[in-house]
C-alpha cells in the first residue's frame, strides 16, 4: 500500500482542485459565529502548518535528522479551541496538538512557532522549550507547560491548576494566571480509560458537586482507536456525558467551524460558571499512531481510505471556498508555499547545535533559584517585625500554650513548625486526606484548619493521585503546597505524579517551568499496632531513582523543626520538589534510654531563635574513632541506644545521622566516617535496593584503599507482619550491637545466634 503520508499529501491537492469534498460540514457560517475572515483563514492556515510539520517530521526521520514522528494529523481541529480560549489560559496539551500551538502563537506577537517546533523535531539545544531534551509541545510565553508522551498523567495537575485560580483570589495571593483564566487539558479516547484520567475527572466532579469553583476544560479528542485497539462506539459519551458536576459538550472536530462553535460555548461556560466541562471532540486519526506504525497490519485498506476521506483539512478547505475567502487554486498555492517554507526552515534547523555533553543535558534537572526581594514594612526595623510576628504566632499557639517551655515529641514539633511556616508564608497551602478537623491520622496537622481556615488546609478525597496532582497544579500558580500522604506505601498508587510530572517539569522546560512543593509522607516501620505493608512500609527506593528530587528524613523533633524549615526554603527559594519523610514510630517517642529521660524530646524554638539546619548537613553524636555508625530515622534512634551499650564495652563511637537521603552528601559522609577504624551502616530499609548500597559504594569510591572495614545491617527482603512480629525483619538494638561487635571484635566472640540472621544482614570487607 502506498505510503499514507505521500498519499494524503497528494490527495489533498487533487481533491481541493477538483472540489471533491465529502459532505461532512454542518454548514455553519463563520461570521454568524463571530469569526472574522482573517481569523477563519488564520485557523485554516494553522491546520495546514500542523499537517505539513507532520509530513516534514517523517522526512527528517528518514534522513536521520529528526527523532519523533507522533503527529497531529486528523486532530487539526484543535486550532478551534486555541481560538476560543485566551493566550493567558493555561493549556496542558496532548501530543497531537500542534495546530493548537500554532494557532495560539498566531495571537501572541513575536512568536516563531514553525522555527521553534522544527528545532524541537531536530533535538537542537536551541529549542526554546526543552533545550533539545525532548520533542515537546510547550511555551512559556504561550502559558503551555510542556508534556512528553503523556497518557493522561497531566490531567490531575490540570485539576490542581484550575482549583488554584479562584483559590489565589480568595487568599488574595499574587498568581501566575489571571483571576478569570480557565485551564484546558486535552487527551485521547484511549487515554480516557487510564487511571490518571479517571481519577482527575472524578476529582473535578467531586469538587464541583460541592460547589468548589473549578474553571477547567477536559477535552477528549476521540479518534476511535488507541494505537491498534479500537474504542467501542459510543463509549466516551456513555462514560462521561452524565458525570456529576461536569457539563458535557460534543462537537465534530473534523468540522473546524462546529469545533469552534462548541468549544467557545464550553470555554464561556467554564469561565463564567467556574465549573468543569467535558468537551467530547470527534476526530479521525490519519497516518497511523506514529511514523513506525503501519495501520495496514491491523486495519483493512478500506477503513484507512474511509478515514482519509474525512480529512479535516479537506472539510476546512470546502468551508473556505464556500465562504468565498479563497479559491481552490489559492488554497493549493498556499499549501505549496507553506510546504516549501517549512522544508527550508527544517534544512536550517537540523544544522543548529545539539546537546553535546552530559553536563549540558543535566543542567535543567534542578530549576534555577528564584530571585526573591525581601522587604520590611515601610519604616519598621527588622527586630520590631520579628517581635510583632512572634506576638501574632503566640496568639495562634494559644491552644498549645501547655506545650511550650518543656520537651515535646516530634509530632507536636512538626505541627508547631507547620503553624509557624504557614503564618510566615501566606502562600503555603496544606492538603491531603483528613488534614482538616481530624488533624491527620497522627494529629500532625491538628488545629491548622482552625488557625488558617479551609482555604489553606484542604481536605481532599481519598486518592493520592488527586492529592499530588492538586499540589503540582497549585504550584504552577504561585502557591507553595505541602501535600500529605498518610502512609509511605500509599504513594505507590500515585508515584508517577512525582516521577513523571513534578520532577520532570524543569528538565523538559529547560528550567522555565517549575512546581515546587514539600510532600509530607508518614512512613517507615516499627509500628506494632499496624500490620501489613500499607502501614509499615520500610522502603523508599522509588524516590532514589528520581533525578532532582530531595528526600529528607528527620530522626528527632529538634531536627524535624530545622529540616522542615529548610525544606520549605528549598521549595520556595530554589523551586525544588522535596519529600519530607516522617518516621511514624518516632512521632510520639519522648525517651531514649529509660522512661522519663526525655532525651528524644525537644522544646519548640521560634525560627529566629533556632539554629539553621542547611540542606545536606549531617547530624553527629560522639567523637569516638573505633566505630562509626551511619544511619537515619528509626535506625539512628536505635543506634543511639546501641552506642551506650557499646561504650560500656570500651568501643568508642561516632554516630552519623544522614538526615538527607536523596541526594546523599557523599563527601561529608566519607570525610567523617573515614576518620574511624570501622564503619557500620544501619539501614532499616530492605537489603535489596536500599540506600545503604549507595553509601557502601560511595565510601569505597571516595576512600579507596583507605576505606576502613565496612558492614551493612539491613532489614530482610520481606514485607512487615502484624503485632510483635512487625519488628522481626528489621534491625534493632540487639542486632546493631551484635553487628558492631562482629565488626570490631571478630576474634574470640561467641557465635552469632541464628535469630539475628547476621549472615544475611551483615557484609564484611575481606
Amino acid at each position: 500500500m502506498e505510503d499514507r503520508a505521500i498519499a494524503l499529501d497528494r490527495q489533498f491537492v487533487e481533491r481541493v482542485l477538483k472540489e471533491a469534498f465529502q459532505p461532512l460540514s454542518q454548514g455553519w457560517d463563520h461570521k454568524q459565529l463571530g469569526l472574522s475572515d482573517a481569523d477563519f483563514v488564520g485557523m485554516f492556515e494553522s491546520q495546514l502548518k500542523s499537517r505539513l510539520l507532520d509530513m516534514e517530521s517523517r522526512r527528517m526521520r528518514a534522513r536521520n535528522q529528526g527523532f519523533y514522528t507522533i503527529g497531529s494529523s486528523g486532530h487539526e481541529g484543535n486550532a478551534a479551541y486555541a481560538m476560543a480560549l485566551r493566550p493567558t489560559d493555561m493549556a496542558l496539551l496532548h501530543y497531537r496538538s500542534a495546530a493548537f500551538m500554532l494557532e495560539r502563537g498566531r495571537h501572541v506577537p513575536g512568536e516563531t512557532q514553525l522555527w521553534d517546533m522544527l528545532l524541537s523535531f531536530a533535538a537542537s539545544s536551541e529549542d526554546p522549550i526543552s533545550g533539545g531534551r525532548h520533542k515537546v509541545l510547550g511555551s512559556k510565553s504561550l502559558m503551555i507547560p510542556p508534556q512528553t508522551s503523556t497518557i493522561a498523567s497531566h490531567l490531575p495537575k490540570a485539576v490542581g491548576v484550575a482549583l488554584s485560580i479562584p483559590l489565589t483570589e480568595r487568599l488574595n495571593l499574587p498568581a501566575n494566571l489571571p483571576k478569570d483564566a480557565i485551564v484546558l487539558c486535552n487527551f485521547g479516547d484511549a487515554s480516557a480509560n487510564h487511571a490518571s484520567a479517571q481519577t482527575a475527572i472524578n476529582a473535578a466532579g467531586w469538587a464541583a458537586y460541592q460547589q468548589v469553583p473549578l474553571p477547567l476544560m477536559f477535552v477528549c479528542e476521540d479518534n476511535g482507536i488507541g494505537i491498534s485497539t479500537p474504542t467501542p462506539k459510543g463509549w466516551i459519551a456513555a462514560n462521561f456525558s452524565q458525570r456529576p458536576g461536569i457539563k458535557y459538550f460534543y462537537c465534530d472536530g473534523r468540522d473546524l467551524l462546529d469545533c469552534y462553535r462548541v468549544s467557545r460555548q464550553a470555554a464561556d461556560y467554564a469561565r463564567s460558571k467556574r465549573k468543569p466541562v467535558f468537551l467530547h471532540v470527534r476526530t479521525v486519526r490519519l497516518m497511523g499512531h506514529a511514523g513506525s506504525d503501519a495501520e495496514i497490519a491491523y486495519m483493512k485498506k478500506q477503513q484507512i481510505l474511509d478515514n482519509e476521506a474525512q480529512d479535516p483539512l479537506l472539510i476546512s478547505a470546502a468551508q473556505i471556498i464556500r465562504a468565498g475567502l479563497m479559491t481552490p487554486t489559492q488554497i493549493v498555492d498556499l499549501y505549496g508555499e507553506l510546504k516549501a517554507r517549512i522544508a527550508a526552515i527544517a534544512a536550517v534547523a537540523v544544522t543548529r547545535p545539539k546537546l553535546m555533553s552530559v553536563t549540558a543535558v543535566m543542567t535543567a534537572i534542578v530549576p534555577p533559584p528564584l530571585v526573591l526581594i525581601q522587604s520590611e514594612p515601610a519604616g519598621m526595623p527588622s527586630n520590631l517585625v520579628t517581635e510583632l510576628f512572634s506576638q501574632a504566632l503566640d496568639a495562634l499557639f494559644i491552644a498549645d500554650k501547655l506545650s511550650f517551655g518543656k520537651p515535646v515529641h516530634m509530632g507536636k514539633l512538626i505541627n508547631l513548625t507547620l503553624t509557624e511556616l504557614m503564618a510566615r508564608q501566606p502562600n503555603i497551602v496544606v492538603c491531603g486526606e483528613d488534614v482538616g478537623k481530624k488533624g491527620g491520622v497522627y494529629q500532625v496537622t491538628s488545629r491548622l484548619v482552625e488557625r488558617f481556615g479551609p482555604n489553606r488546609v484542604i481536605n481532599t478525597l481519598l486518592d493520592e493521585t488527586s492529592i499530588l496532582g492538586l499540589a503540582i497544579g497549585m504550584a504552577h500558580n504561585g502557591i507553595l503546597p505541602i501535600p500529605e500522604i498518610q502512609f509511605l506505601a500509599y504513594v505507590h498508587n500515585a508515584e508517577d505524579q512525582i516521577r513523571g510530572e513534578a520532577a520532570t517539569l524543569s528538565f523538559f522546560s529547560n528550567g522555565q517551568f517549575s512546581n515546587p512543593m514539600v510532600i509530607r509522607i508518614a512512613g517507615l516501620g516499627y509500628q506494632k499496632g499496624f500490620g501489613g505493608h500499607f502501614h509499615n512500609d520500610n522502603s523508599f527506593t522509588v524516590f532514589r531513582d528520581i533525578p532532582g528530587l530531595i528526600l529528607a528524613c528527620p530522626s528527632n523533633g529538634l531536627d524535624a523543626m530545622g529540616m522542615l524549615r529548610e525544606c520549605v526554603r528549598l521549595a520556595q527559594e530554589e523551586q525544588r520538589v522535596v519529600i519530607f519523610l516522617e518516621p511514624i514510630a518516632l512521632y510520639m517517642t519522648r525517651d531514649l534510654h529509660q522512661v522519663g529521660d526525655n532525651l528524644w524530646s525537644a522544646q519548640y524554638q521560634h525560627q529566629h531563635q533556632a539554629p539553621r539546619l542547611p540542606f545536606g548537613e549531617l547530624g553527629q553524636y560522639g567523637t569516638g574513632k573505633t566505630l562509626c555508625i551511619i544511619s537515619y530515622g528509626n535506625g539512628y534512634y536505635f543506634s543511639r541506644q546501641a552506642e551506650k551499650r557499646l561504650s560500656e564495652q570500651g568501643i568508642a563511637c561516632t554516630l552519623l545521622d544522614l538526615r538527607y537521603l536523596v541526594p546523599l552528601n557523599e563527601l561529608a559522609i566519607a570525610s567523617a566516617a573515614g576518620q574511624c577504624e570501622h564503619i557500620l551502616i544501619v539501614d532499616e530499609c530492605r537489603r535489596s535496593g536500599s540506600v545503604s548500597e549507595a553509601i557502601y559504594t560511595s565510601l569505597h569510591e571516595h576512600l579507596g584503599d583507605n576505606c576502613p572495614p565496612l558492614m551493612r545491617l539491613n532489614a530482610e527482603d520481606c514485607f512487615i507482619p502484624l503485632a510483635d512480629a512487625a519488628t522481626l525483619p528489621l534491625p534493632g538494638v540487639e542486632s546493631i550491637v551484635a553487628a558492631a561487635l562482629a565488626l570490631v571484635k571478630p576474634q574470640g566472640q561467641a557465635p552469632l545466634t541464628k535469630a539475628l540472621n547476621v549472615t544475611s544482614l551483615v557484609e564484611r570487607k575481606v
